[in-house]
């Protein structure tokens, strides 16, 4: 390529100039813009990190309130559960004998065996009822009719007891010989 005059080539290095006083320019506008966006971007985060500053804040008053709600329920139940504990500590020997886990299997024996002999029982406590109802009413009739045959003449006779009878033994009949 050939040399170009001087004053082209003093056009050029203005040209350049511009150029780079242009690009310049744009890259100092870019990095302002840059520069903004990073300030907006760290007020965002800022904001955000305060948003959850006042969110920890709250968490931790609520976490207060319940705090002194447990207080005030263990400061109350403390002294029942004191003097609850040696009848618990004695109720967890009790629990801890091998008869407890008998239990359910006598209960169902119980069941199986033990009700229905009470219900028979019942059943037989009703019968009886019936029966000295009825016996009750035999009675009556017994002494109605006593009544009856005392008022007819020689009854006074059924009552008397007679004398025994001789009992004669066989010794008496043939007598032994000695």
């Amino acid at each position: 390529m050939p040399p170009l005059p001087r004053n082209a080539r003093a056009g050029t290095a203005a040209q350049l100039a511009g150029a780079a006083g242009q690009a310049a320019g744009t890259a100092a506008a870019v990095g302002a813009v840059l520069v903004a966006e990073g300030l907006s971007g760290l007020v965002g985060a800022a904001r955000s990190a305060i948003g959850l500053v006042e969110d920890a804040r709250e968490t931790v008053r609520a976490l207060q309130r319940l705090v002194q709600r447990a207080d005030g329920v263990v400061a109350e139940l403390e002294g029942p559960l004191r003097a609850v504990a040696p009848g618990l500590r004695r109720l967890a020997v009790v629990l801890d004998d091998p008869v407890v886990e008998q239990v359910p299997a006598a209960l169902r024996q119980v069941q199986d065996d033990l009700l229905p002999v009470l219900r028979t029982l019942a059943d037989t406590h009703e019968r009886v009822t019936v029966i000295a109802g009825s016996t009750e009413r035999i009675m009556g009739f017994v002494e109605d009719t006593s009544r009856a045959l005392g008022g007819l003449p020689g009854a006074g006779l059924l009552g008397r007891r007679r004398p025994p009878g001789r009992v004669v033994t066989v010794e008496q009949v043939h007598p032994a010989e000695d």
